[in-house]
């Protein structure tokens, strides 16, 4: 039976995404795996893996197809949380393809590969649930 394993982010330095990442999310990195082209994120509390890092040497897509979403439960956790991953290395990106009022910001990891962090009490879904029907990521 087929089952989804975990998203794997192309990087192209391992160790400084492994230090982003963990630091980002509070992920471990395990031995499961790795080598100097791999390194496996596992959840903190033990309850499995969470994120793959892979070396890759193309161009990060200026308007990836597929992202990461983060949520975070009020627009004032999200306000913090941005800042704290700039603080970690992530960079606002300039984008302007945001609607009106949107609900997420979007982020570059050290790499430059984009990621949002969403708002989930401002989702036009409403609470809780991934937004739906909003212009997706460049």
């Amino acid at each position: 039976m087929l089952r989804l394993g975990f998203p794997v982010i192309g990087v192209s330095d391992i160790p400084r995404a492994v230090t982003f990442w963990t630091q980002a999310l509070e992920l471990v990195a395990t031995e499961e795996w790795r080598n100097e082209a791999w390194r496996t994120l596992d959840h903190a509390d033990g309850s499995g893996r969470a994120l793959a890092l892979q070396h890759s040497t193309s161009p990060v897509e200026p308007r990836p197809r597929l992202h990461l979403d983060l949520f975070t439960d009020t627009t004032e956790e999200q306000q913090t949380e941005v800042r704290r991953l700039v603080s970690l290395g992530a960079r606002a990106v300039e984008w302007g393809l945001y609607p009106p009022d949107p609900d997420f910001v979007v982020l570059a990891d050290p790499d430059g590969n984009l990621f949002c962090v969403v708002d989930l009490s401002h989702a036009p879904s409403g609470g809780n649930r991934p937004p739906t029907g909003q212009a997706p990521l460049p």
